[in-house]
């Protein structure tokens, strides 16, 4: 036997009332007779009490006799099983598991920490009960270990000044990450017949000893993006004005004198800050 068999338990409300019909009319029959037959209807009572179990909604029963795998009970209900079978009882209810926060190597080297959100069941009672020794500690040291690999396929932001020019990063890709993650839980918690439905990266942050220097290396980066966004502009507003004055004849500039316009210009949109004006009380050059 290798996979769930499931199978359908007795009527225990029956065997109930057949304990009950038993376990009294053997009390009644001793106390009036007082002849020891009564004691084999006793023992029968007393025989299919422990047959009778209860399973509650998304619960199930793994029964084995003697160590061999009869089959597992999902029905809800309360009912008879042979005495003699040993009776697991497994959960299918849907789970959480917030890991904790690892400090792994990301594709670049850099020192993060990370966790992850995983929602996960038991879907094949046989393999999380003869698969693997702890189903529960093997989702955990499982989602650590497949953190960790995803961590290290992936960089944690894009920088440019490294040539990198990754499609999918842990910071801007959470969702194409997360997906990554559930597949290669999926593939690791197969094995003990766990559904993954959700998976998703709880906490991410650089670690703590090389925060500070990437969040300025962030910030630098920002900085650079603005400026280079700030001289596009600063140039094309530049180029209008020469245009305009040009088309217009508002005043004829030679090219020294354009030089000087253009520098005064590109000084006063590309600076960070306001700009100081200075009035020129003579000619136009002097």
């Amino acid at each position: 036997m290798t996979q769930e068999k499931s199978i359908k338990a007795f009527n225990g409300y029956l065997m109930l009332f057949l304990f009950l019909l038993f376990l009294i009319g053997s009390i009644v029959g001793f106390l009036t007779t007082g002849s020891p037959i009564w004691a084999i209807t006793l023992f029968i009572a007393l025989l299919i009490l422990p047959g009778l179990i209860l399973v509650n909604p998304n619960e199930s029963r793994v029964l084995l006799l003697f160590g061999d795998y009869k089959g597992t009970v999902k029905q809800n209900g309360l009912f008879w099983v042979n005495p003699f079978y040993t009776k697991k009882k497994i959960s299918l209810r849907a789970r959480n598991f917030d890991s904790e926060r690892l400090k792994v190597n990301d594709k670049l080297g850099n020192p993060v920490m990370i966790s992850t959100i995983l929602v996960w069941r038991v879907m094949d009672t046989f393999k999380a009960s003869f698969d693997v020794d702890n189903f529960e500690n093997f989702v955990v040291v499982q989602t650590d270990a497949a953190v960790r690999k995803l961590a290290s396929l992936y960089p944690y932001d894009n920088f440019a000044d490294e040539g990198l020019d990754e499609d999918i990063t842990l910071r801007s890709s959470m969702n194409e990450v997360s997906e990554a993650l559930e597949k290669e839980l999926e593939e690791r918690l197969n094995i003990a017949g766990i559904e993954v439905l959700e998976a998703r990266i709880g906490y991410l942050a650089y670690a703590n000893e090389i925060a500070s220097a990437m969040l300025k290396r962030q910030q630098a980066t920002a900085i650079v993006a603005a400026r280079h966004k700030i001289v596009e502009g600063a140039v094309s507003m530049v180029e209008m004005a020469l245009d305009e004055l040009s088309r217009k004849k508002v005043v004829e500039l030679d090219g020294e004198s354009r030089a000087a316009m253009v520098s005064n210009l590109m000084v006063v949109l590309c600076g960070d800050r306001d700009a100081t004006p200075v009035v020129n009380a003579g000619t136009l050059n002097h």
